[in-house]
């Protein structure tokens, strides 16, 4: 069938918006088409109302949940691309099946021309599926990839549904007073220590700088578009580039990977941002204000990666900044006191957008979060904007201040406001082992290559997260370890395919924890303690798959030491 333009009836229909302007980019394809994929499960559909359509009706959220209310809530869906690129796209809204959430539930497609015209998708044409569950992703399908492209989509209600009247966005002028004064609010401190203050004084000297950023998906670069190009990090690099240095080279690191908390960016830190000793930062930011939900230490691993920047052979300047997800939550209380501890730099997102957010326009607000936000977790492009320009702001305040505003710190001496336990964590895995463990593989003796991705650095393209990895597809022989260490932490990967399967994990023949790749439920690094000891002893570590699991793969991406 194809594409039907909106009616006029259909035009009177209530309805909102879950996609208002957005900006997507055609990411490659192993066939090479460009795909871009949103997510719509969990939490993110009903966030995509609120923040988007407006949406605050909890009988309409509710409904959102599962594809029987959302049948029950929508007459149908308008779609609309804008693309100079291709004359056609493919639009996909997958619901996840009970049976199988990849394979199970309905495909609605249409065909939609990419002139900007609207079409209607009315779900009384859609052949729905007896094991629909829920919502689960919407898909842009182009047949080549590397562009971008503007969407809209909109839900029309059925008869009985109301939705607030629709908002048009509010401009966004960056060089307003207002757009200051907001960027003003974020500035948390600027520190007491000197290192930063140098960092800018070098640079305006005409010295080379390597400036660094280490964080979750934001700092990846989600929800920019193009991702390697309008990211905050990149824009913070550039800004301060083009600011500050008077003829130096500027080295740019960018190591955000998505869904991971400073746990693991302790055990990243040697290979994403030292390059194992390739570079030396000058300066670092550090972004996990809202990932840290995973730090299973409450703030001990962010703590032990503050320390292990700071106490670095490089001795960099660290600025720590606060990001915020749309319902309005960070963990800055938390980290705040631990910047504060060591006289850090810092930066609040939060503190920048979130007030404003609930004014009206008459009373003074900048930008709705449906603007802010690309989705519930990540900024859009204006959003990666107002990051860079917290950061710049808290730089440029250091940068106007006197030298003896500052003080140069021990932080070799200075103890830990709360735990020095995982300063010092160094990388295991298969290329690297300087540690003098005992390895034998056992029958994890082959190497994963389906692994988590991610942009790094100024490469639009994207490689695999711990590529020197231990993977178990077959047999009974456990992976074993023998190592002297105070803190050891094991780095595996989540997964959603049903090939993979639980392991055991025993230190000294006692068992510690079963691990199933399952629990997070998709291609993703995690990390997990699994010795914390405040004495260095000789530990036999053993890797079994799960009585049961024995024929399922399960891979260990490496560990993280101190000795």
């Amino acid at each position: 069938m194809g594409p039907i333009a909106p009616k006029d009836p259909v035009r009177l229909r209530e309805f909102f918006y879950i996609m208002l302007d957005k900006q997507i980019s055609a990411a490659p394809a192993a066939d090479g088409r460009g795909i871009c994929t949103i997510y719509e499960n969990d939490t993110r559909l009903i966030t995509a109302a609120k923040i988007v359509g407006n949406i605050s009706d909890e009988n309409i959220l509710e409904l959102l949940k599962s594809t029987a209310g959302f049948r029950k809530l929508v007459y149908g869906l308008g779609v609309s691309v804008i693309c100079k690129n291709v004359e056609n796209c493919d639009f996909v809204f997958q619901m996840y099946g009970k049976s199988d959430a990849n394979s199970s539930g309905t495909n609605i497609r249409q065909t939609v021309t990419t002139d900007g015209v609207e079409y209607l998708i009315p779900f009384s044409e859609v052949v729905w599926s007896d094991d629909d569950d829920i919502p689960g992703q919407i898909r842009f399908e182009f047949e080549k990839n590397g562009f971008l492209a503007t969407v809209n989509v909109r839900l029309y209600l059925n008869d009985g549904f109301s939705a607030p009247p629709f908002e048009e966005p509010d401009p966004i002028d960056t060089s307003s007073a207002a757009f200051k004064a907001m960027i003003g609010n974020s500035l948390v401190s600027k520190g007491s220590d000197i290192r930063l203050k140098r960092v800018i004084e070098r640079a305006q000297a005409g010295d080379d700088l390597t400036i660094a950023f280490i964080g979750g998906s934001i700092t990846q670069g989600a929800g920019a578009t193009p991702i390697h190009t309008e990211c905050y990090a990149r824009k913070t690099f550039e800004s301060f580039e083009k600011k500050y240095m008077k003829g130096g080279k500027a080295t740019y690191i960018k190591a955000g990977v998505g869904g991971t908390p400073s746990e693991l960016g302790l055990v990243r830190y040697d290979r994403d941002v030292l390059s194992n000793g390739k570079y030396s930062p000058d300066l670092v930011v550090v972004e996990f204000a809202v990932n840290d939900a995973g730090d299973e230490t409450e703030g001990d691993c962010y703590e032990g990666l503050v320390r292990n920047i700071l106490n670095s052979p490089s001795h960099p300047a660290v600025i720590l900044i606060f990001a915020v997800f749309a319902d309005d939550y960070n963990l800055e209380d938390r980290l705040i006191p631990i910047g504060s501890h060591y006289g850090l730099p810092m930066t609040s997102v939060k503190r920048a957008v979130t007030p404003q957010f609930y004014l009206s326009k008459e009373e003074g607000r900048v930008l709705a979060k449906s603007s802010y936000f690309y989705d519930v977790y990540h900024p859009s492009n204006i959003g990666h904007i107002i990051m860079s320009e917290c950061i710049m702001n808290v730089i440029d305040k250091v940068a106007e201040d006197a030298g003896d505003a500052y003080s140069e710190t021990d932080y070799n001496s200075l103890p830990a406001l709360r735990s020095a336990d995982f300063e010092g964590v160094h990388l295991i895995d298969r290329s690297e082992n300087s540690f003098g463990a005992k390895i034998s593989e056992g029958d994890f003796s082959n190497t994963d290559t389906a692994l988590q991705s991610c942009e790094m650095n100024m490469d639009p393209g994207v490689s695999p997260r711990f590529p020197f990895n231990w993977m178990h597809t077959d047999g009974r022989r456990s992976f074993t370890m023998d190592v002297s260490c105070r803190r050891l932490l094991i780095v595996t990967k989540d997964s959603s395919d049903h090939a993979d399967g639980r392991a055991d994990v025993l230190v000294d023949g006692k068992l510690v924890k079963t691990i199933n790749p399952h629990d997070v439920g998709w291609c993703h690094c995690n990390a997990q303690i699994i010795i914390r000891e405040q004495e260095s002893a000789v530990h036999h570590i053993e890797v079994r798959m799960h009585e049961g699991d024995e024929d399922k793969h399960f891979t260990i991406l490496g560990f993280g030491i101190v000795q």
